[in-house]
């Protein structure tokens, strides 16, 4: 029951935490001691370690941890034509008291383009410095759209959201072709804002804006489906879901059964990392709707904290969720990274190698 391509038995998100010389080197650079390619030569050697870490934990996909971001998101989308980042108040908020830092994104001109992006260079280095599948992570469309909805995609740009959409929805598409035109086969859509469309909190905000939540869930998925369009017959795309990581905070709460029938049965990625580590996220029934051919991540092991889980419970839930989707049709990961931000989460290093390498032990246990 071993499988040989994407997504593997024992997987993980992406994001790891930065470490102390990277941090330092970032502060450097920020103050004007250091230039851009100095900064760049330190991630390079601070990425080539952690490919080798996650080669040693056993791990099948490498990334290259976001340690060259300092947002899951807003790295990545505020450097497609058309967007920028500005400063301003998050209008969703995380349940803590630190939050994470007030930039925000903005539709500046008609989308539709793309000319390029950098990140596609490090995709291209992680691959020169593995021989395990080189995994490459990007926010979903809907990361343009869902935090600030209208305020993000002014009406005298788009009086028409249908057409943002479908522009947005080609942006990616042409992106996701870059993508794999630089060897990609295995690309992961981070895709938080169909998770916080079932909490009631969340759905509450979008209809105070004067937006329609119900009819989200689909024009998010059609901009997924349009970002997959264009790809090769052997590129797996996936799709993250969570609520929520920052600090080892969160934002939503509530089970994934609100969107389940068009998260499995209208979007068109092969496999799903979904978070299962909490009962905020619910139980394992809206699994039900997965078809045949479709693979679930189950995120089993938090990375919102050091402890380290029993691995009999563990076992115990994968058995659970093989209740409503074949034991065939599954696979094991943390529920998030362990940094969607250059902060990371509250825990040390070797507590998420400690963390990793259980994930690679139990998925041998269970998988073989």
């Amino acid at each position: 029951m071993q499988r040989l391509k994407p997504p593997f038995r024992a997987d993980h998100v992406g994001s790891l935490l930065r470490s102390p010389a990277l941090k330092e080197a970032r502060g450097q650079r920020q103050r004007g001691e250091i230039d851009a390619g100095q900064l760049r030569a330190i991630e390079d050697r601070e990425i080539e370690i952690l490919i080798k870490k996650q080669e040693a934990a056993g791990l099948q996909s490498i990334t290259d941890g976001e340690n060259r971001r300092a947002s899951w998101q807003t790295d990545f989308v505020s450097q497609l034509p058309g967007i920028e980042a500005y400063e301003g108040q998050r209008a969703v908020r995380f349940q803590g008291a630190i939050q994470p830092k007030q930039v925000l994104i903005r539709v500046v001109r008609k989308l539709g383009d793309f000319d390029g992006h950098p990140m596609i260079e490090h995709f291209k280095f992680v691959q020169m410095h593995t021989k395990a599948a080189p995994k490459m992570t990007i926010p979903s469309p809907s990361a343009v759209h869902f935090r600030h909805g209208r305020e993000g995609v002014p009406e005298s740009i788009y009086p028409d959201m249908g057409e943002f959409y479908r522009d947005l929805g080609q942006t990616y598409r042409k992106a996701v072709r870059a993508f794999a035109d630089a060897g990609c086969r295995y690309l992961q859509l981070d895709e938080v804002n169909l998770t916080y469309l079932c909490d009631p909190k969340l759905i509450q905000q979008v209809r105070d804006r004067g937006e329609d939540p119900d009819t989200l869930p689909l024009a998010y998925a059609s901009m997924i489906n349009a970002a997959m369009s264009d790809i090769p017959a052997d590129m797996t795309i996936t799709m993250h879901l969570c609520r929520g990581n920052f600090r080892s905070t969160f934002i939503a709460s509530g089970g994934y059964e609100p969107v389940a029938e068009i998260l499995f049965n209208t979007i068109n990625v092969h496999g799903y990392f979904m978070e299962f580590d909490s009962e905020r996220a619910g139980g394992f029934e809206p699994l039900r709707f997965v078809p045949k051919g479709k693979i679930v991540v189950l995120g089993l092991v938090t990375t919102k904290t050091g402890a380290l889980e029993s691995k009999d419970e563990i076992k115990r839930r994968i058995d659970q969720a093989g209740k409503f989707v074949p034991l065939d049709q599954l696979c094991l990961s943390p529920q998030c990274g362990f940094a969607s931000s250059e902060e990371g989460n509250i825990l040390a290093e070797d507590e998420q190698w400690a963390k990793l390498r259980m994930v690679v032990e139990i998925a041998r246990e269970v998988w073989g």
